[in-house]
């Protein structure tokens, strides 16, 4: 009887979750086939998994950053694939962190073999967290703020950013958190469909979001160079028009948003910018699965009769970075984004922007997996996100270490 086989995640087994590893399994027979598989479980039960064929090296040996995937959930080599490809067991779930008190745990096991799973030969589990050590959460009930803040260990000063999310509501704190771990005092905001607040709006006060950015530039550890605002969906086009009515904001990250106010009226000092036309009948639903489709259902950005819908970014003073998939099948975010982009330009504003192909709407924190159907929280149906499972987790990697050099950079 050889070596006992030994499944090892480095450098460490407890990590950030937005942290790359290094999968290894030693001990095995020299060219050994087994299976790798992945579980998860989520805070609601829901289980979720993938599985991948390898070979064993000559000397029994087996490293996920050299070895190739031969079959399974995904191919080639792939050292976080058994992360990214995690997929639910029931069909549209979506894969988001509730409570970042607490972490995900990915159980690794090997498997004999390429054919059932019925001999296992070793195993461990990845301790995934989204808080790192010495970040502190604290709750922000203060006036009618509904968010949640994170502070980095130490006396900074710390650049200071405001995160949203969708028009789905709640308030979303993994992301935060984990920007928070990596140096930012972040504010997780919520706007809609949370506490007290409406799941559809009637209308969103601008002076709503300055408070955020007031109490935010009180706190102690917060760098006074200028808040920083990161949004996806909706968030995004929320996240340009604080950056364009609102001189705290320095720089703005906008995800798959658009550049025009979208689904709610936005009202402004004496002003309000109302909802850019659209007609919900021209949403595609498939026969077979209920899914929607949503790209068709905004009018046409370029018609003039919209523009009074627009957000004016080129009034603005701050750094903009726009992100976007080219598989994005809820909204043509490629399309808004590019329209923003060159009215920025045609203004001379320093602008960067990304477009990954493949990559669908959601594009959240690395080794998140491509939810590419899931329940919309507020209309109640199941959308279509769009997103191919490689490609998506690459756009997820670069997307990542893109905010966080620009937010640096600009902070």
């Amino acid at each position: 009887a050889g070596m006992a086989v030994r499944v090892s995640v480095l450098p460490s087994p407890r990590c950030l979750f937005d942290d790359p590893v290094q999968i290894r399994v030693a001990g095995l027979q020299p060219l050994q086939a087994v299976t790798l598989r992945a579980s998860l479980v989520d805070e609601g039960g829901e289980l979720f998994q993938a599985h991948a064929l390898y070979r064993a090296g000559s000397s029994g040996e087996l490293d996920l950053s050299r070895s190739p995937a031969l079959g399974g959930s995904y191919l080639g080599v792939e050292p976080m694939g058994l992360l990214w490809a995690l997929q639910s067991k029931t069909p549209y779930k979506r894969l988001a962190k509730r409570n970042v008190l607490t972490p995900f745990c990915v159980d690794l096991e090997v498997y004999e073999g390429h054919g059932d799973m019925s001999r296992l030969l070793g195993k461990c589990t990845n301790e995934r967290w989204f808080l790192g050590e010495g970040v502190k959460r604290i709750s922000v009930r203060e006036g009618r703020l509904r968010a949640t803040l994170f502070l980095p260990p130490g006396p900074g000063p710390f650049p200071g950013l405001i995160d949203l999310y969708g028009s789905g509501g709640g308030l979303i704190e993994y992301r935060a958190s984990l920007l928070a771990s990596r140096g930012f005092v972040t504010l997780a905001l919520a706007y809609m469909s949370f506490e007290d607040m409406p799941a559809i709006p009637e209308i969103l006060e601008l002076s709503y979001f300055e408070e955020a950015v007031n109490f935010l530039q009180k706190q102690q550890q917060v760098k006074d160079t200028g808040i920083g605002v990161l949004g996806l969906s909706k968030g995004g086009d929320l996240a340009l028009s604080m950056a364009t009515f609102l001189p705290g904001i320095k720089a703005a990250v906008s995800i798959s948003g658009s550049s025009f106010n979208s689904f709610v009226p936005l009202k402004g000092d004496g002003f309000t910018i109302p909802v850019h036309p659209y007609d919900l009948g021209r949403m595609k639903i498939s026969d077979e699965s209920g899914l929607v489709n949503f790209s068709d259902v905004v009018d046409d950005h370029t018609d003039p009769a919209t523009w009074n819908c627009r957000i004016p970014v080129e009034k603005s003073l701050a750094k903009f970075l726009f992100l976007s998939g080219l598989d994005d099948m809820n909204w043509k975010s490629d399309l808004y984004c590019q329209d923003a982009v060159q009215r920025l330009q045609q203004h001379g504003r320093e602008v960067e922007f990304y477009s990954y192909s493949g990559a669908g709407h959601l594009l959240e924190p690395p080794y998140l997996p491509l939810c590419k159907v899931s329940i919309h929280r507020v209309l109640g149906m199941l959308v279509h996100w769009g997103g191919q499972w490689r490609e998506h987790a690459k756009a997820q990697e670069d997307a990542w270490r893109r905010i966080q050099a620009f937010f640096w950079q600009h902070l």
